[in-house]
């Protein structure tokens, strides 16, 4: 009777264990912004990573799912796209033009 007492916790704890395994396992997606302005703002989900510079030398690790990057300078028109990463994409690079602004 002692040993069916172990087996199921020793079961549950292999079924946590290998819950947290999958999880760990998750791949980002290596983001690559080329083109704008250095001085260009990058926002990516509505969260200012910094100056386009910053963002195409350092790149972005981007979690499974889908993400709105955005990239905004004055006198220009923003740039905004909606980009879908999946578990282990290979890397993702987005070329980015502005448009300026008419007068």
């Amino acid at each position: 009777m002692r040993a069916a007492s172990f087996a199921l916790p020793a079961a549950s704890i292999l079924a946590l264990l290998s819950l947290g395994a999958c999880a760990a396992e998750q791949r980002t997606t290596s983001l690559r912004v080329v083109g704008a302005a250095p001085d260009a703002s990058v926002t990516i989900d509505d969260r200012y990573l910094g100056p386009f510079s910053y963002v195409a030398r350092k790149g972005v690790a981007l979690p499974p799912g889908k993400h709105r990057i955005t990239v905004e300078k004055t006198g220009f028109f923003p740039w905004d796209r909606l980009v879908e990463a999946h578990d282990g994409d290979p890397l993702l690079r987005l070329e980015v033009t502005l448009t300026p602004i008419p007068d």
